[in-house]
């Protein structure tokens, strides 16, 4: 009953079976999540597709070269059941220095780097790498 780790869960089932794309209903919240995943360039675009009830999300899976994903690991972090909240201090390294902290802040979604700068804490979302 999570959107979000539904969302996650497409990423990572799409990458594992080698598909091009991978498609989720709509919801702003996924959307700018989806829009920070494409500025940090682990998934090569998101397009919101249909009208009304009948929206959803199309995302474009990003490949290098080699045929390597662009996400090898993505998690949910806080979920409905159990939130969790970060200070700025406190925000981590992901993946060795290799990922990114997905944050809720007052200012917007933004990477834990971002939040980090800004000196602004929020609801921990999830991790990629």
């Amino acid at each position: 009953m999570d959107p979000i780790a539904d969302m996650f869960t497409s990423i990572r089932n799409g990458y594992t079976s080698g598909k091009e794309s991978a498609i989720v209903p709509y919801s702003k919240m996924k959307m700018e999540i989806l829009k920070l995943l494409v500025k940090e360039n682990y998934i090569k675009n998101a397009t919101k597709r249909g009208k009304k009830i009948k929206k959803s999300i199309e995302i474009s899976l990003l490949y290098d070269d080699r045929g390597k994903p662009g996400v090898f690991k993505i998690k949910r972090l806080s979920k409905p059941s159990r939130r969790v909240y970060i200070s700025y201090k406190d925000i981590f390294a992901v993946g060795k220095g290799h990922g990114k902290v997905i944050l809720s802040t007052p200012k917007g979604i933004m990477t834990g780097d971002d939040a980090r700068g800004k000196k602004i804490g929020g609801e921990l979302i999830g991790e990629i790498w």
